[in-house]
């Protein structure tokens, strides 16, 4: 069972991710698997705001349908 997309969860991860990157201890490689992860979150946050505004979108038009 795939657990319920957190959005803010997400961009605090984000958040954290770009502190690792941006410190000078953290090695190439560890960037490397940063940035793929940063991929993945920036993804799953666009198609979760996508989804939101479908749904924002759908939901007005339903409003404008009930009003003739």
């Amino acid at each position: 069972m795939e657990e319920k997309f957190d959005y803010s969860k997400a961009m605090a991860e984000l958040e954290e991710i770009r502190k690792q990157v941006e410190d000078p201890r953290t090695s190439l490689d560890d960037i490397g698997s940063l940035v793929g992860r940063s991929k993945e979150l920036i993804q799953k946050c666009r198609d979760y705001l996508r989804s939101v505004r479908d749904s924002i979108e759908s939901t007005g038009e339903e409003k404008e349908d009930s009003t003739f």
